[in-house]
């Protein structure tokens, strides 16, 4: 088996972006992407979210970012990724589904369902929508009505006509409510109470933001996303919601789930006909396990006080749309920054090789 500069895995808004810089520093690499199409996780997005929706897609580098349009999202930014792809002549393979990384004999090892691949380094850019994470609270296998996850969302018209409890205190939880308020009764619940701006969302608010969560990453403990310390603002299509009182009528968390609702600490009964989990996500890396990254305090640690993609403990792991870099203007940046973190340890490994030879040879 041959061994290849760099694997990058996944071939989302991080992945593109730091196979392009790869590519552009002249290591040879593959992406494995788990999916059928271009797209990464926003092919799997609910219909009615259209590009009027999103916070915006930052344009990959070297690209334009999808325009503002009532097109769906989950149409314009898979066919903007695909172009991008095809334009780059990027090597990406599909459908590659990775279920480890190992370390054989000082090389890393990806195995997949598609087979196997020999490496130097690897850019992990799997970011977190294969990573659900869904709470459990006493009770919830006893309902009879509906749950999904914002993984599931199918949009809003299923839901007409349904009680709906959203859970949750993100941006996810604020635009489900957004949606469902104005066509179907809705009540919300979340563990702690939200924090909502109240100032304009300036770039040095975001830097604030940012540096909150590199903090964690550089003290390996578990990444918080960038948008829950941000606070939540409300967006014009979520003024109607609000007028109807779906945000001022939050909840504390229930204490338990019944057959048909939910029971709140101080007993009394809350019927609904489905639960809403817009209970996040957590970063997708189980298949890294082998390799030992986590830190005691359960995080991965990156180099540069947590603004760099380098792992800490194995620098020939590059972690991009992890922790500070989970946003799409962080995911083009870290895919910079991965490319020359695996431009350094090819470099050193290179310099090595002669006077390991000497050595052998003395």
């Amino acid at each position: 088996m041959s061994i290849l500069e760099s694997v990058v895995i996944g071939a989302g808004q991080a992945g593109l972006s730091a196979s392009y810089h790869l590519k552009r520093l002249g290591i040879e690499h593959v992406v494995l992407d788990a999916n059928q199409h271009a797209g990464g996780a926003w092919q799997h997005r609910w219909d009615a979210l259209t590009m009027l929706d999103v916070h915006g897609v930052a344009e990959l580098p070297d690209g334009a970012p999808p325009a503002r349009s009532t097109l769906r999202a989950n149409q314009a930014v898979p066919a903007t990724f695909a172009e991008y792809e095809r334009a780059h002549d990027l090597p990406v393979l599909r459908p590659v589904s990775v279920s480890r990384v190992s370390d054989e004999g000082g090389s890393l090892v990806v195995h997949a369902d598609a087979g196997r691949w020999r490496t130097r380094t690897l850019v992990n850019a799997t970011g977190t929508w294969t990573s659900p994470f869904l709470p459990h609270y006493p009770g919830m296998e006893t309902f009879l009505g509906e749950q999904l996850h914002t993984i599931d969302y199918p949009g809003p018209e299923h839901f007409r006509g349904k009680r709906v409890l959203v859970v949750g205190g993100g941006a996810s939880a604020v635009q489900f409510l957004g949606a469902l308020a104005p066509i179907t009764d809705t009540l919300w619940a979340t563990r702690r109470p939200p924090v909502w701006r109240t100032d304009d969302f300036t770039p040095e608010a975001g830097a604030a933001a940012v540096a909150l969560v590199e903090q964690r990453v550089a003290q390996g403990l578990p990444p918080e996303s960038v948008v829950s310390v941000t606070g939540l603002m409300l967006r014009p299509q979520e003024r109607e919601a609000e007028r109807l009182g779906a945000y001022a009528a939050r909840r504390p968390m229930f204490e338990r789930i019944e057959p048909d609702g939910v029971r709140w600490s101080d007993g009394a009964f809350e019927p609904v006909d489905v639960i809403l989990w817009a209970t996040g996500f957590r970063p997708a890396i189980g298949h890294l396990a082998p390799l030992h990254l986590r830190s005691p305090h359960g995080g991965i640690q990156l180099d540069r006080n947590g603004r760099g993609t380098t792992v800490v403990i194995d620098p020939r792991v590059q972690l991009v749309g992890y922790g500070p870099s989970a946003s799409t203007i962080g995911a083009n940046r870290a895919g910079r920054s991965a490319a020359k973190g695996v431009q350094r340890v090819l470099t050193a490994i290179a310099e090595r090789a002669p006077s390991e030879t000497a050595g052998a040879l003395a």
